[in-house]
């Protein structure tokens, strides 16, 4: 089948099988590149296809050679139905890695449950024997919650006021004016309900449970701050809420991790285009504009460059530096003075007529896309191509 990209509002609904591998060869290769990290030996990432939670599953696989596990929540093709990115992605992971001699398995399945988490539990047991860094980088609008069977919806608000400010639409380059009404208190606490860390303590007291979890084990997930322009809809919105409680449970969970030289940490990373950022109002915009700038200053990221960054210059550094809240902070390019002050100096200027002079709204869109195979260099979109891609290594 011919496979193009077939857009609703911020999501594709298709996915290139050999897009989606080149774009995991070159994250591959830039590890390659990079200095060997001495870090974990066998890793588990919840959340692990698509993002920073692929990019955390290659820096650990191809950066400090050790065995994996993903486990992730993606559909395989069906029909004339292309399967998810994060399927494709995977499946590229597995080919690029199949003759280094590093183990690699997958479970697919949804993370929130306890059946899966039993079943990750039961191969880390019995290929692994135990895991010594457990990645959390799970993006999801739902939940069900695996004891009471609720189901819980997040959603993104402001809290207490409604917020009005610039957004973009990143597919035609309009910039507009976008208010959105304060969330209630029930969706407050639906959106903490998926997005905070009540599941990431779980499965991290499953795993301690059942003895698959090694003695001085990390654990590490994944937060964002961002600059004054996006808080009202991020950092003191519900998705800010929420991330506070992520926050909350990694000092519970370096507390008791402690006892056997264990540590847990939030990472707070860049803003980069992934599917999660594509949905909030006013970020696109801020990440178009924050692109422009942070190229201009050779200072641009993506997400496997923080990611080697986090393992080898935190994690695994000397010492694991943090700030006063114990946050690590792979964002501080990102939130240099000099940076976030051009950012600002632009985002007042902005509008529909110089968005191509001011931010980098092209890079954005090609970021977009590249999420799910498409633009990636060297593919020739108008051949034939198999959606058809099996998995690799998955279990059970």
């Amino acid at each position: 089948m011919i496979i193009q990209p077939k857009t609703r509002g911020f999501i594709c609904t298709t996915a290139h099988p050999e897009g989606c591998a080149r774009q995991v060869e070159k994250q591959i290769e830039y590890v390659k590149a990079q200095k060997k990290i001495s870090g974990p030996a066998n890793v588990l990432v919840i959340g692990s296809s698509t993002g920073y939670g692929l990019a955390s599953r290659i820096v650990a696989a191809v950066g400090a050679g050790a065995n994996t596990v993903g486990v992730f929540f993606d559909k395989p093709a069906e029909g004339s139905r292309t399967a998810s990115a994060g399927w494709y992605n995977t499946a590229g992971f597995e080919a690029q890695i199949s003759e280094s001699g590093v183990k690699s398995f997958n479970i697919v399945g949804d993370a929130f449950s306890n059946e899966i988490k039993t079943q990750t539990i039961d191969l880390i047991k019995s290929e692994l024997g135990q895991v010594d860094l457990v990645v959390y980088s799970v993006a999801s609008p739902r939940r069900t919650h695996p004891v009471t069977g609720e189901t819980f919806t997040s959603v993104i608000k402001p809290i207490g006021a409604s917020y009005s400010n610039k957004t973009l639409n990143f597919h035609t380059g309009e910039v507009s004016d976008v208010t959105i009404g304060p969330a209630t208190e029930e969706e407050v606490k639906q959106t903490i309900a998926v997005m905070g860390g009540e599941d990431w303590k779980m499965w991290i007291d499953a795993l301690r449970e059942a003895g698959a979890l090694a003695d001085g084990a990390t654990t590490v997930a994944y937060s964002y701050i961002g600059p004054e322009v996006t808080h009202a809809i991020y950092r003191e919105g519900t998705i800010g809420k929420a991330k506070n409680d992520l926050e909350r449970t990694a000092l519970e969970l370096n507390e008791s991790l402690s006892a056997a030289g264990g540590r847990a940490f939030v990472s707070v990373n860049k803003a980069l285009v992934t599917q999660s950022s594509s949905a909030i109002p006013v970020v696109p915009l801020y990440i178009s504009a924050l692109y422009r700038v942070m190229k201009d200053k050779d200072l641009h990221e993506n997400c496997i460059e923080q990611m080697y960054r986090l393992f080898a210059d935190r994690l695994y550094a000397e010492e694991t530096a943090v700030d006063d809240k114990g946050l690590i902070r792979v964002d501080d390019w990102e939130m240099r003075e000099d940076v976030q002050a051009e950012v600002d100096k632009r985002w007042k200027e902005i509008d529909s007529a110089n968005i191509e002079q001011l931010a980098d709204l092209e890079g954005y869109r090609s970021e977009f896309f590249q999420l799910f195979g498409f633009r990636a260099d060297g593919v020739d979109y108008e051949a034939d191509t198999d959606a058809n891609v099996p998995m690799p290594n998955l279990r059970p």
